[in-house]
């Protein structure tokens, strides 16, 4: 008999700063290989992550010497569920910016990809963690040729 298992939740801390986001979006399309449907989330998974961490590290006020960790999992209903936490107290709030701001579009862009998203406290009471829920995208269908 064939059992179907799916990745349990992968999880890693990388210090908190800007050079720290290409390895988080590396760690995500090593979890997603795993998946035999990973591909369908890698796009939106990625693009999202690297906002929720690029937030995380430049409007903390956590001390520098703090971690930000990552979570993944993959859903009961197949979402994919992203998680950043930090020890920084601010949240994350939605606003539309202007067409000459230079920065400020990351919650905008979250709130339009994900599926849904949020922000909660910590167990423990420091700091906070974003989550965001991403819908698979459907199958690339192959036309054939008549």
């Amino acid at each position: 008999m064939l059992v179907s298992r799916r990745p349990r939740t992968f999880a890693a801390r990388l210090d908190s700063r800007t050079e720290s986001t290409p390895i988080a979006r590396q760690l995500l399309r090593a979890y997603l290989a795993a998946l035999p449907t990973g591909d369908r989330y890698r796009d939106t998974a990625e693009l999202l992550l690297g906002e929720l961490f690029a937030n995380a590290v430049q409007h903390t006020d956590a001390p520098t010497d703090r971690l930000i960790e990552i979570r993944f999992s993959l859903t009961p209903d197949h979402r994919l569920r992203l998680e950043v936490h930090d020890a920084g107290t601010g949240r994350p709030s939605l606003h539309t910016p202007t067409p000459d701001d230079e920065h400020g579009r990351g919650v905008l862009l979250i709130n339009e990809l994900a599926e849904k998203w949020g922000c909660c406290p910590r167990a423990g009471g420091i700091g906070k963690f974003v989550w965001a829920l991403i819908a698979p995208t459907p199958p690339t269908s192959t036309l054939l040729a008549v």
